[in-house]
């Protein structure tokens, strides 16, 4: 499954944030009266009558400073007309028509993208007679909205729906498991999917941030077939640091939502940092299986005890999800990298796993036996019934009489006794605990 991006665009302090925030039903944005304040990287879900695509507020890169601002706030067209399938443009109804407006409106007639105009900030009926003057944009119909009260919120992301290129089942064209290649940039993500295909597919230099474009490509392990989607890049240099970093994580999560497989790709001089625990962590939440690549093997000083000492200081920084795959490969000297589809398309298969409710239980009724969970406040917590209700991750459900007292660490137990049963290697399991069935 592919999924749009809309992309939001306009002038500092039209209320960007404010609007991503209530589509996405988020706080995260910081959000004040001053132009500029959005700091943080800003993609996220939306859900509306059935359709779902992913938002992002391109506000967060504008830089304070007076030289770069012009340009930044180009490139920020710009990269947003490459990445998303909607644009839409916020006005502010208080301040009206600036040449800052009528320059951007310039920029989105020449796309081909289809452009919504949201006029904010219409809190009133007399600032709302103000809305028919950005029709002078030329980009279409204005809609009044008011982002902090939700006024005409519905109707602006039922015309949103309308202008998503329509649901085709893409899946079809891409072979699965369809396999999303992430990770900071020059770690080594083109030299991986070169490696793996054999050919120079991707342009790969030393500089960070030079692969032009995200190009999706089939590879074959033995007869399976698979997707490789390289994450890295975007089509032009910029001149604002910040809009390379925005944009490679637009493309990160879009991959990470479509993917089957996330392979991870760190250096292995450096080690984890925040933002590779960032990448993971979500790749966990959606529900991906993961592989952990520490790249750049060739580079580190080793002994026979290096490797070994590196994973334990991944698996305890990564402790509530040491149950990844890790691989430690040389993408540019072909060590182990064949290894990596060997090892994808194992995880892959662990996340289609199945087991049947009659062998769910029979572990269950062996291990209430042994270890049932402890009581409390007299409580028996003893779990009665167990069925696994999805897969695409793994989701249990269990049934017991005080199922809300269940403690954690008795829960995080149970999902290691899963596991030692019964696999999951590289893949998030769910557990979910309800009521005592009958």
């Amino acid at each position: 499954m592919s999924f749009p991006v809309v992309a939001i665009v306009g002038r500092p302090n039209v209320g960007k944030s404010t609007i991503f925030n209530r589509m996405t039903k988020s706080g995260r944005a910081i959000t004040a009266p001053e132009p500029g304040v959005t700091r943080d990287r800003h993609v996220g879900s939306v859900e509306f009558e059935g359709r779902e695509f992913l938002v992002m507020d391109t506000g967060g890169w504008v830089p304070r400073s007076e030289e770069l601002f012009d340009s930044a706030i180009r490139e920020q067209v710009s990269y947003a007309l490459e990445e998303c399938d909607v644009v839409l443009y916020v006005g502010d109804a208080q301040t009206g028509v600036t040449d800052s407006d009528l320059e951007i409106a310039q920029m989105l007639k020449k796309s081909s993208r289809p452009v919504l105009v949201a006029v904010n900030k219409t809190d009133n009926f007399n600032i709302e007679a103000e809305v028919p003057q950005f029709y002078k944009l030329g980009l279409g119909e204005p809609n009044p909205i008011s982002a902090v009260q939700g006024y005409g919120f519905g109707e602006l992301l039922e015309k949103i729906c309308d202008s998503l290129p329509e649901r085709g089942d893409k899946s079809i064209e891409r072979p699965r498991p369809l396999i999303a290649v992430i990770g900071r940039p020059n770690v080594g993500k083109s030299s991986l999917v070169n490696a793996l295909l054999g050919e120079q597919r991707h342009m790969v230099t030393d500089i960070a941030g030079t692969t032009r474009d995200s190009i999706d490509s089939v590879v074959r392990y033995y007869k399976q077939p698979m997707t490789l989607i390289d994450t890295a890049g975007l089509r032009r240099k910029s001149k604002v640091k910040e809009a390379l970093e925005f944009y490679t994580t637009v493309r990160t999560q879009k991959a990470l939502k479509e993917c089957d497989v996330a392979i991870v790709m760190i250096e292995a001089q450096e080690g984890l940092l925040s933002q590779d625990v960032k990448i993971l962590q979500e790749a966990v939440t959606y529900g991906k299986a993961v592989i952990l690549c520490l790249n750049k093997w060739d580079l580190v000083e080793k002994d026979e005890r290096t490797a070994g000492l590196i994973e334990q200081e991944v698996n305890e920084r990564l402790s509530s999800i040491s149950f990844i795959e890790k691989l430690f490969i040389s993408a540019k000297d072909m060590q182990r990298v064949h290894k990596v589809l060997e090892v994808a398309l194992r995880v892959y298969e662990e996340r289609q796993k199945r087991i049947s409710t009659g062998e769910l239980n029979r572990f269950l009724e062996q291990l209430m036996e042994r270890q049932p969970p402890p009581a409390v406040k007299g409580r028996d917590l003893r779990l009665t019934y167990m069925t696994q209700a999805e897969a695409e991750p793994p989701t249990f459900i269990l049934f017991s009489r005080w199922a809300k007292l269940i403690p954690e660490n008795y829960q995080l137990f149970l999902e290691r006794r899963i596991r030692e049963q019964y696999g999951f290697q590289g893949v998030p399991i769910r557990l979910f605990f309800r009521g005592k069935k009958q």
